[in-house]
């Protein structure tokens, strides 16, 4: 106490990091064994007890208090190719034609910004120079290349454009930070400010002028960038509160946390309005409690193409799934980069290839597939060319990931209808086994699948822990394991290890090139024995909320151990489209009958179904 120490801080800036350095004194002596708290603006402070008798009862209690989690269009469930940034319109539809020309799925390409013709941010109009036909380009992402299209939309007005005009007009804007004439970081640099979504009129003009300029071109699908609100970079809290002051609820110090929920809730509720037959979807880089029921998904933010940052990942969607939001993804590869991998030779692309390899496997298996980042490129044949290990492993994940579409798309349907969580935490399903607790590097996929992402370059194995209260198939090949063990996995390059727990049916259907392209028939039942096993097979439409009125199907699947029979239950509800008549695949996996999981499985039974219960021994 009271003794002056140096310290010196050396950091060499790379990847697109930024530094602060803060401290905070110690409390006086007599402080420190007691609670404080304190808050600027805080009037009370209110505690809501969620009791259950599992962490899904807990989430489910949050959604009860704070709103349902909408289901995600089905395309959202199928891979996103994303870049910063596709410069014009020739090189995004090259992407997607390239895409379809190697046969490798995608569902989804991402524009992100400028788009925009500089310095009209916030207008929400394309550059014609560079994206000549907006609307033709749309249409044949649809019709010709059946993929969808989401757009960032920034809540960024750039002073002098029609739209900051008119929002400025009514009193809608944060004026500080363009009367203090900041600006941005783009080119020569331009002065800007946010809109107020606490507004609930401002929310609606935003919704207005998307929806003049690009809903009403098809847009899919809307990225809400910088919602923390990222008003001006670089300032300090206490400049930030004052800059988002006063909202149209108070002071910015009170709401500022919220400003994402306002901004998600203006265009959930203006689309739905204006498109009512198409689901919203939305990405936001922040979130807040509630926002879920606005159709909003969150992803990690700016991070870093470091395997320190990959590890991360893990946990970060792990406690992300437990804070009850069901919708999460990060930038596969990171988005910022180190400068030593922009022109990689050697080792250094070697590891810059197995890095992104690595990253890919582990994003297969999050909520929602989604690549994104600075150069170099993202996209799978940019990373690697065709025939080395990296790219057909990435190819691999991405044809599995919509093989295994019935399931993940179940898992939707219950994050919708029964609070579910998809991406859990070991401690969610394996709480009686203590040594799961801390465990922050596997999680299940579901109920059914242990995922156990390789983050350590170079790693040709990887520890994994078996919960103990089940045994365990090797999803690969079928090996079983008993559980209540650490593996020494095997992990080649190409496979991360995944694993099966016994007493489990997973749904799979034929390989598709987008998830619209055809339904699940024939529909392969793996069902890996060794306890009971239930699975409910969820459908709808996929692209509306027709859901809500009831019009979706279910199929309940049940295998008792003591008889080995499987029941494929009578189908219950309807839905346009739906098949009346499928062909199902069974696949038996057993102690002494290997079999893993794949496209090219061959079934042990076949049968045909036409919505009536059947039992297969």
């Amino acid at each position: 106490m009271g003794i002056r120490y140096r310290i010196k801080i050396e950091w060499t800036p790379d990847g697109g990091a930024y530094i602060a350095v803060k401290h905070l004194d110690p409390y006086p002596q007599e402080d420190q064994e007691r609670l404080t708290l304190s808050s600027e603006v805080g009037d009370e402070i209110n505690y809501y007890f969620i009791k259950g008798k599992n962490a899904d009862d807990v989430i489910a209690g949050y959604r009860y208090l704070t709103g349902k989690a909408p289901i995600a269009p089905k395309w959202a469930m199928g891979f996103w190719q994303s870049r910063e940034r596709y410069r014009n319109a020739q090189e995004m539809m090259n992407v997607v034609k390239e895409y379809r020309k190697r046969g490798i799925p995608i569902d989804n390409i991402v524009l992100d910004w400028q788009y925009w013709e500089d310095p009209k941010w916030g207008s929400h109009e394309f550059d014609l120079k560079r994206f000549p036909d907006p609307a033709g380009m749309v249409k044949e992402l649809h019709d010709d290349l059946h993929a969808q299209l989401m757009i960032s939309v920034w809540p960024k007005f750039n002073t002098g454009t029609a739209n900051y005009e008119e929002m400025n007009s009514k009193g809608f804007l944060f004026v500080r930070n363009a009367e203090k004439k900041r600006k941005d970081w783009v080119g020569v640099g331009y002065e800007s400010t946010f809109y107020d979504p606490f507004n609930a009129e401002a929310g609606k003009l935003f919704w207005h002028q998307i929806d003049t300029r690009l809903n009403s071109l098809g847009v899919d699908a809307w990225w809400l960038d910088a919602t923390e609100p990222d008003m001006h970079s670089n300032l300090s809290i206490e400049e930030r509160k004052v800059n988002m002051s006063p909202t149209a609820l108070g002071p910015g110090a009170k709401y500022f946390n919220a400003y994402s929920l306002m901004n998600a809730k203006g265009v959930y509720e203006g689309q739905r309005k204006s498109s009512p037959d198409k689901r919203v979807f939305i990405l936001t880089r922040s979130a807040f409690a509630g926002q879920q029921r606005y159709g909003a998904a969150t992803w990690s933010g700016d991070i870093v193409s470091r395997w320190s940052d990959f590890a991360d990942q893990i946990a970060a969607g792990i406690n992300f799934g437990l804070s009850g939001l069901p919708y999460w993804t990060m930038d596969i590869g990171g988005f910022s980069v180190e400068k030593r991998y922009e022109h990689a030779t050697g080792e250094t692309l070697n590891e810059w290839r197995e890095l992104n390899t690595r990253w890919f496997q582990f994003g297969a298996f999050c909520p929602l597939f989604r690549s994104h980042g600075q150069f170099p490129f993202r996209e799978i044949y940019n990373i690697a060319p065709a025939g080395t290990p990296e790219y057909t492993s990435m190819v691999y994940y991405d044809k599995l990931r919509y093989h295994l579409l019935p399931y993940i798309y179940s898992l939707a349907g219950q994050s919708y209808w029964n609070d579910y969580t998809i991406m859990r935490g070991l401690v969610m399903d394996f709480h009686a086994d203590s040594k799961v607790h801390n465990i922050g590097s596997q999680y299940m996929f579901g109920p059914s699948l242990l995922v156990n992402p390789v983050y350590t370059y170079k790693e040709r194995s990887r520890d994994v822990y078996l919960p103990a209260t089940d045994g365990w198939y090797d999803f690969y090949t079928g090996t079983y394991y008993a559980g209540g063990r650490t593996l020494k996995a095997e992990a080649p390059l190409e496979r991360m290890p995944l694993y099966v727990k016994e007493g489990s049916i997973v749904p799979a259907g034929p390989a598709l090139q987008y998830t619209g392209e055809k339904v699940a028939d024939p529909l392969t039942l793996y069902v890996f024995t060794g306890k009971d096993a239930t699975f409910t097979l969820y459908e709808d439409e996929g692209i509306n909320y027709n859901y809500e009125e009831g019009a979706y199907a279910t199929i309940p699947l049940a295998y008792s151990e003591s008889t080995g029979t499987l029941t494929i239950g009578a189908r219950k509800g309807t839905y346009k489209g739906m098949p009346e008549k499928r062909t199902i695949q069974i696949v038996w996996v057993k102690k002494d009958h290997a079999a893993g999981v794949g496209l090219d499985v061959r079934p042990d039974q076949v049968v045909e179904y036409t919505g009536s219960a059947l039992e297969v021994k």
